[in-house]
């Protein structure tokens, strides 16, 4: 007789932030520069640039453009780095500061892509 347990999975929620969700430390910076690199990523991609063409076009080395599109040491750009390359392809980086609300333990970077 073929066995019949049944498995059951249990599946949560997401907080919004996979690193977070993954205990991941700084999981705020890691999630808003993910979504930079996202948006290099994308542009590179919808101008048809080889990882050579982009990183010579972002004034870098190509193993950079590698790591980043294989989602390597994301922990290693700097913010700057990564608003820097997203200016150079034609993007505007607005930050908005603003004080934290009382809610919060610790203030945090966010990333709004539009």
């Amino acid at each position: 007789m073929p066995n019949t347990t049944e498995h059951i999975e249990t599946v949560e929620q997401s907080s919004g932030n996979m690193f977070a969700d993954l205990n991941v430390d700084d999981a705020n910076d890691m999630q808003a520069k993910a979504k930079l690199a996202f948006a290099i990523l994308t542009c590179i991609e919808e101008r048809g640039l080889t990882q050579m063409e982009a990183a010579q076009f972002l004034g870098t080395d190509q193993s950079y453009i590698s790591k980043l599109k294989r989602g390597r040491e994301l922990r290693r750009f700097t913010f700057d780095r990564l608003m820097s390359w997203l200016s150079k392809l034609d993007y505007n980086v607005t930050l908005t500061i603003e004080q934290k609300t009382k809610s919060q333990q610790n203030g945090h970077i966010q990333v709004a892509v539009s």
